[in-house]
This record gives C-alpha cells, structure tokens and sequence, in this order.
C-alpha cells in the first residue's frame, strides 16, 4: 500500500504485484526513490480520470528511468477507482506518469498486441481517498505551457509513505 499526501488529503493505493508485476515494481521504485514527492497532478479531465506523477508544479517535466514492458495484456480493466500507466502513442513507452481512473474508461482497455489494441496497464487500485481524487477531479483547468487540462491551482504530492505488508 501506497499513499500520496496532496494539498487536497490524502490517496491510498494498493499495487497488483501478482498481476502486473514489472508495472507495479516500477512504480514501487519511483516510489521508494521518492520522485513523485513534490510532482503534481498535471491533467485533469472531468468524467474520465486525473493524470500526474511527472511535473513539477513549475510543469517542468522530470526526467524518469527507460520505459517499461506493456502489460496491459494481463486482463485488468480501466474502472473507477484503477490506477493505470500513462504513456504516449508508442505502447511500451510508460515510465513514471501515472492516471487514476474516474470513471469506467474499458475503451482503455488491451484489445490487441497492435499500436492501437495496446492499451493502458492497471496495476493497482484506491482503497482510500477516492473523495480526494472526485474533488481534483472537479478542478477549474486551463492550458498552461502547452498543456490542456491543467489544474488552475497545483495540486501537489506533498508525501509519500509506503506501507509496509503485514
């Protein structure tokens, strides 16, 4: 379990080691490295899902490690409450930016091992704060340094406390 401290409370998480195990390690480290303290949530579209894990709240993007295997393959779907691995058009192209899902999102979903069938890997879910991630995900947005969808006031990772198994 996983849980980032935000200027708007707190979200805990909890990570599919046994499903997607290379996508949750690489998040786990990013975590344990402590880049997403002091990143923010840098996209934030209404009725879909809140972006972050790669800006700071100058929007400077930080520089992460090589990207990882796609495992969207593995049958996690993109539901309300699933966190998932942002990446660009290319599908083995996730490092560190991460979204969490606000709504049943399955056209996000692995269809096929093409470009476009690729999909987006969910590797865990919240277990804790989903009323954090519904108030940023009613944030007023604007375009800011060529990004759309930015939150008009930052919304920080302010902490990161990994939860040790028991």
């Amino acid at each position: 379990m996983i849980t980032f401290s935000t200027n708007f409370g707190d979200i805990t998480i909890e990570l599919d080691m046994n499903t997607t195990p290379v996508t949750a390690k690489n998040f786990l480290k990013y975590c344990q490295d402590g880049f997403y303290q002091g990143t923010i949530f840098h996209r934030v579209i209404k009725g879909f899902m809140i972006q972050g894990g790669g800006f700071t709240a100058k929007m400077k993007e930080k520089p992460t490690r090589a990207p990882i295997v796609n495992e969207a393959n593995k049958g996690l779907s993109n539901v309300i409450g699933t966190i998932a691995m942002a990446r660009t058009d290319a599908p083995h192209s996730a490092s560190a930016q991460f979204f969490i899902n606000v709504a049943n999102n399955d056209f996000l979903d692995h269809l096929a091992t093409t470009n476009d069938g690729w999909g987006y890997c969910v590797f865990g879910k919240v277990t804790a704060g989903m009323e954090v991630v519904t108030q940023i995900e009613k944030v007023k947005t604007a375009m800011v340094a060529g990004h759309e969808d930015v939150p008009f006031d930052p919304i920080v990772i302010e902490n990161v406390t990994i939860h040790s198994e028991s």
